[in-house]
């Protein structure tokens, strides 16, 4: 298959077109972006770097790697309630990229910033190494001093969660040929939440602009373990409560012929739904929003007064994890 050209014709061809309609971004022909902010608002930024064989299968297509590297960023800003303004994107590949690779990523790129309204401010290419390795620094807005936290869980708070959880590490047992007796739907249900996980941007901002979350955080390492930062952030304990925990009929299928898979879902990570704390008084509020968003929004535990976070069984009893969440090192 024919390679991208060089450097700067890769950049001219495929992702300045990314950059159309922001004139800070001077379409990645300068050093720099130039960002404006709205009056009062602060810039919340983050970034996370993707790494074939290890964020993502080396099998995997162009186009689900290009959602899935703006994705992870788009749910931390999510879980700060921000307005997402631009991002800045570097790549290193093992040799020139092919073509029709480089299309299909920035296809998955475009989809993605086209749905939650950002566009691509600049970045950096290169060559080298043994493996893709994909670097996203989202670049949000929130009111000055409004951010959501991890640090604001408060004792006798409830624990919320959006969407179903253990998903995507149950997709990717599935990419992994263990697909018990679920159906092709059931399948593809459990592998696209892997493959494409989509970040609750929405919500993040409806829970912020209420003033409904005390705190929140995306899950990506596992619920358990994003339930723990929240509790050390915050010096309290967080119990969450087995029965409670929202998930998809595929997850249940499986589980239900594996039971030792719950400790899969519990802490396999990359769901990129979020965990938040709320006042009892804020139910109304955050049912009103669940309706409009058409996004469960499931009550799984309680905030008291200690430290670190557990997960009750059906009887009242501590579970147990071999497996705390993932850890890079």
């Amino acid at each position: 298959m024919p390679r991208a050209g060089d450097e700067f014709a890769l950049i001219e061809s495929y992702f300045a077109p990314l950059a159309a309609g922001h004139p800070g971004s001077f379409s990645l022909r300068d050093d720099a972006a130039a960002l404006d902010l709205s009056a009062g608002h602060e810039l919340i930024a983050t970034t996370d770097m993707l790494i074939a064989g290890v964020h993502f299968r080396d099998q995997d297509g162009p186009v689900d790697i290009g959602i899935k590297s703006l994705a992870v960023n788009l749910s931390d800003l999510a879980s700060m309630g921000a307005r997402p303004l631009g991002y800045l994107l570097s790549i290193c590949w093992p040799e020139a990229p092919e073509t029709e690779w480089v299309e299909g990523f920035v296809d998955g790129l475009r989809q993605s910033q086209t749905e939650f309204g950002l566009v691509l401010l600049g970045g950096d290419t290169t060559a080298g190494g043994d493996r893709l390795v994909i670097n996203v620094t989202a670049l949000g807005e929130v009111r000055t001093g409004h951010a959501l936290r991890r640090s604001g869980a408060q004792v006798g708070d409830r624990v919320y969660v959006s969407g179903t959880i253990g998903d995507a590490a149950l997709g990717l047992r599935v990419l992994g040929g263990a697909t018990g007796s679920l159906t092709q739907e059931g399948q593809a249900h459990l592998v696209n939440r892997y493959t494409r996980p989509t970040p609750r941007v929405a919500l993040g901002l409806k829970l912020l602009e209420g003033c409904l979350a005390s705190a929140c955080i995306d899950v990506s390492d596992g619920l358990l373990a994003d339930a723990r930062h929240v509790a050390d952030a915050s010096h309290v304990e967080i119990v969450l409560k087995r029965s409670e925990l929202p998930l998809s009929s595929a997850a249940k299928s499986l589980i239900y012929e594996d039971e030792s898979l719950w400790e899969r879902a519990l802490a396999g990570g990359d769901d990129y739904e979020l965990l938040f704390t709320a006042p009892a008084d804020k139910e109304p509020g955050i049912a009103a929003i669940s309706a409009e968003l058409g996004l469960a929004l499931t009550t799984i535990g309680a905030v008291r007064d200690g430290q670190g976070a557990l997960i009750l069984d059906e009887a009242g009893r501590d579970v147990p994890l071999s497996d705390p969440g993932w850890r890079h090192f």
